[in-house]
């Protein structure tokens, strides 16, 4: 058999130049293995194919959204930490403002 390439590496990636899959010898001629028609399964194999060479594709961006999602989610964290630290202190400040009112009041 003269023809170049194997199954994982076949010659060319075009299924409609890609010769039919050989029928297997060990299978009895009357099985109840379906007949698959090639129209429909090159159709079948090269979407298939399409969304596999995408799966990567959309990992990486579900994958770059969650971290997105988390760094913001961490900002608001950090934003919100600074806020009540900085209401605390103005709160302080205000404390010794009305006693020292208070203080140069009663004097």
């Amino acid at each position: 058999m003269n023809v170049i390439g194997t199954i994982d590496r076949p010659s060319t990636h075009d299924p409609k130049k890609q010769a039919p899959m050989p029928t297997s010898t060990s299978e009895p001629s009357g099985s109840a293995a379906p007949v698959v028609t090639t129209i429909g399964a090159t159709a079948s194999r090269q979407n298939r194919t399409r969304e596999m060479q995408l799966i990567p594709e959309a990992l990486a961006r579900a994958h770059m959204h969650e971290r997105m999602r988390e760094a913001d989610a961490e900002r608001r964290a950090v934003r919100l930490v600074a806020a009540r630290r900085m209401q605390r202190r103005a709160e302080r400040v205000s404390l010794r403002a009305r006693r020292a009112l208070a203080m140069a009041v009663m004097n």
